[in-house]
């Protein structure tokens, strides 16, 4: 099952952004691993989207603890498809977990005490068949647990060389600061937030964006196509094989409203106006903020990856496009 890699893999030099004030570059969309990938999942069809997005020049694979179902099975789902078609060009891959959602039963198997989220990444490690993984997130905000405990245990895991950098998950931007700030006292600067960010989902607007910037974090975000409404799938209906339609533990079918449709469809067609799809434009948009390194995409098909990349196309927005599009999300 060895795959030769595309050898023009790396021809754009664009397709890659520096993460905030640190030495290293992501690609500017990465794949996350939340869906699609589990022990319920095709594994060939899991190796396909891998390996598409690597001969793309994707080179960042996003994890977590928990990913699934059951979970930890796309990290296995993972290893795999690592030790068979990419184990020789590990030193081209940046690979992320995360810790911080219930993982196993008991007091010590979610939120942030250093016993769990070292246990964790050890486990981690283990499924991937890893010495290493390149970032290590605290995945959420611990409100019982002291900052300063979960930084450490993220400096303790950069320490040890069980991972390369730290990143958190889901803090806001109170606590992005005050995360930042003890990791800089720690010696290990924080590298990585990962915000929710998209057209539907703007909070990290109000002061976050502003905080990365001024503390040289790089941040990527998740679910920029808003788990799937940016992407035209549902303007003529719910499609069965659709999030909505198969796996609403995450888009249920009400929350996609007729008010909702109403302003997808304008969204529709002003990216038709651009020469784009749905789907370009809203990481496009995302894109666009001097404090967004990366946008996390997922994907079923490999059609997806290949038309998500051709948002690169077209990064730039007019003044009067960003303006039609906050008089259609307001």
């Amino acid at each position: 099952m060895s795959h030769i890699p595309s050898h023009d893999r790396y021809a754009n030099p664009d397709l890659y952004r520096r993460c905030g004030r640190s030495g290293l570059k992501l690609p500017l969309l990465s794949l996350g691993l939340w869906h699609n990938f589990g022990g319920v999942d095709s594994m060939q069809n899991s190796r396909e989207l891998v390996l598409r997005s690597f001969d793309q020049g994707i080179t960042h694979f996003d994890l977590a603890n928990n990913y699934g179902p059951p979970p930890g099975s796309a990290e296995t789902t993972f290893s795999f498809i690592v030790r068979e078609d990419l184990a020789s060009h590990r030193d081209e891959l940046i690979i992320s977990t995360k810790a911080g959602y219930d993982m196993w039963e008991g007091p010590y198997g979610n939120f942030g005490s250093r016993k769990y989220l070292l246990a964790s990444l050890d486990q981690s490690l283990l499924r991937m068949g890893l010495e290493y993984v390149d970032i290590f997130y605290s995945h959420r905000p611990d409100p019982e647990t002291p900052i300063e405990e979960t930084m450490g245990a993220l400096d303790h895991a950069v320490r040890s060389g069980k991972a390369l950098y730290a990143g958190i998950s889901n803090y806001n931007a109170t606590q992005t600061a005050k995360a930042a700030q003890v990791l800089r006292d720690l010696g290990t600067p924080c590298l990585i937030h990962q915000p929710k960010y998209n057209m539907f989902e703007r909070a990290p607007e109000a002061g976050l964006l502003d905080i990365l910037v001024r503390e040289g974090i790089g941040g990527i975000a998740f679910t920029p196509l808003a788990q799937g409404m940016l992407t035209g799938r549902y303007l003529n209906g719910i499609p069965a094989d659709s999030r909505a339609g198969h796996d609403p533990r995450f888009l249920k079918p009400d929350a996609i409203t007729a008010d909702k449709l109403e302003r997808i469809r304008k969204l529709d067609a002003l990216a038709k106006d651009r020469g784009q799809t749905l789907a370009q434009m809203a990481l496009a948009w995302v894109l666009r903020q001097p404090g967004i390194t990366s946008a996390l995409i997922g994907a079923s098909k490999v059609s997806q990856i290949d038309d998500n990349l051709g948002a690169l196309k077209n990064l730039k927005f007019g003044s009067d496009e960003l303006a039609a599009i906050d008089a259609i999300l307001a």
